[in-house]
């Protein structure tokens, strides 16, 4: 069975990988993105491209009206000077759409640690979208609750080459579980093709097993051939400086500070881990195949 399937987020991380696995599945594709150049590619291999925001209703009901599933996701905005209206505003235009379109099967990106709904900065947003997108009736909602996306330490490359270390604010003792997104977009592409969920639903995609920043990071240093690289917590009053020097809001900065700071409460580890939340790329894996690639640019 070929799915009409609409992919938000298509130039992500997640959502790149969504669009490359249904399109050579052969799945009739729409991609939405603000900015699509980077989605021309996947043109020619039989997608639909629309350019729009996330906050188009009429883009997003026109989309999800000749779908049977769409992936959803809830987009950073470091402009917003209060994220969590602005994480409201697009949760209501998303539901607004797809109640208007009549679509049936919606799979929501949300991530580990969407349980709670304050203490967990950005996670409150994702948490409470999941109960809203629950209101919906007769539509069928599977929720994805990621683990910690082993993408993020890529983030830090540019700190290791100049400083010497790695580090954020987040405690390097404390073991969360990791996962790539190319084993979270296996898993979500085979849900929005084969229309398998019924209900409301979580799945935890929680990597192969929980790792420390500290852990993580000496596999990056044997990988790039320094074996004594460390991971530094780094003060609060710094990483906020150099967030807001980079252009982000105060508010948004916060949010991204208190998820860091709050991991070793232990919000990130309260999904179970069992074979069917388990998922194989290993960090070793993630750093040969994607780490030093980009490392090495």
């Amino acid at each position: 069975m070929k799915t009409k399937v609409v992919v938000l987020g298509a130039t992500g991380t997640v959502g790149s990988k969504i669009s490359d696995i249904l399109l050579n599945q052969g799945h009739q594709v729409t991609l939405i993105a603000r900015h699509t150049e980077k989605l021309e590619k996947y043109r020619s291999m039989g997608a639909q491209i629309i350019a729009g925001d996330i906050t188009d209703v009429q883009t997003l009901t026109n989309a999800f009206e000749n779908a049977d599933s769409a992936f959803v996701i809830l987009p950073d905005n470091v402009k917003a000077e209060n994220t969590r209206a602005y994480q409201r505003q697009v949760t209501g235009i998303l539901i607004e759409a797809i109640e208007k379109s009549g679509i049936k099967y919606i799979v929501n990106m949300s991530s580990v640690g969407s349980h709670m709904h304050e203490g967990n900065g950005m996670m409150a947003g994702t948490g409470e979208q999941e109960v809203r997108l629950n209101q919906l009736n007769d539509v069928n909602v599977l929720h994805i609750r990621s683990a910690y996306f082993m993408e993020n330490f890529l983030r830090t490359i540019g700190l290791i080459k100049k400083m010497g270390f790695n580090g954020s604010v987040a405690d390097g003792n404390h073991s969360i579980p990791m996962v790539a997104t190319k084993d979270v977009a296996i898993i979500a592409a085979g849900h929005l093709a084969s229309l398998d969920f019924e209900g409301k639903s979580v799945r935890a995609v929680m990597g192969p097993k929980d790792y420390t920043y500290n852990e993580f990071t000496t596999i990056i240093g044997k990988a790039i051939g320094n074996p004594e690289l460390t991971y530094v917590q780094l003060p609060v009053e710094q990483v906020k400086q150099a967030f807001l020097g980079n252009g982000f809001s105060e508010d948004f900065t916060s949010n991204l500070i208190e998820m860091g700071t709050a991991i070793k409460t232990g919000f990130m580890n309260y999904q179970k881990r069992d074979d069917s939340t388990t998922t194989p790329t290993t960090a070793e894996d993630f750093v040969n195949e994607v780490y030093l690639p980009v490392y090495n640019k």
